[in-house]
């Protein structure tokens, strides 16, 4: 999760929202993402879409079975959709994300029975780290008000 909080903080460089994700197999990690929406000019542009694009590169295959995605924050829908088509066997996040969060705060698309790929997922770990970055972000962009 440190490793995603490191590409969060990337991303808020790039004055983008500081949202980071990894992938790893096994001890290795194969795909790394951070938000980058306003840089690419693409509303896809997820940490978590990145991070699977990069790994599925590394790894020569549309699916990474058996690997965890580490993300600061809980997947949104689209990036649970793409995780499950993934076959990621693993998800972990720090924050929940109670406007668009698609994995427990507004829906649970990665352990919905009717879906034939589910995966098991952790929250919470580094939560405070994670949001305080996103908390942070949001104030600088308001001018420092709650």
């Amino acid at each position: 999760m440190r490793l995603a909080l490191a590409e969060a903080e990337l991303a808020r460089e790039l004055d983008e929202v500081p949202v980071g994700a990894v992938i790893v197999l096994g001890e290795e990690v194969i795909g790394r993402g951070h938000n980058q929406t306003r840089a690419l000019i693409d509303p896809t542009a997820h940490a978590e879409l990145l991070a699977i694009r990069d790994a599925a590169r590394r790894v020569g295959a549309q699916r990474l079975v058996g690997a965890t995605c580490f993300s600061t924050l809980e997947p949104c829908f689209m990036c649970a959709g793409a995780l499950s088509h993934a076959r990621v066997g693993r998800v972990v996040w720090g924050a929940r994300d109670p406007k668009f969060g698609g994995c427990a705060s507004l829906g649970q698309v990665l352990t919905d029975e009717r879906l034939n790929h589910r995966a098991t997922i952790t929250e919470g770990v580094l939560a405070e780290e994670s949001a305080s970055l996103l908390k942070t972000f949001f104030q600088s962009k308001r001018g420092g008000t709650s």
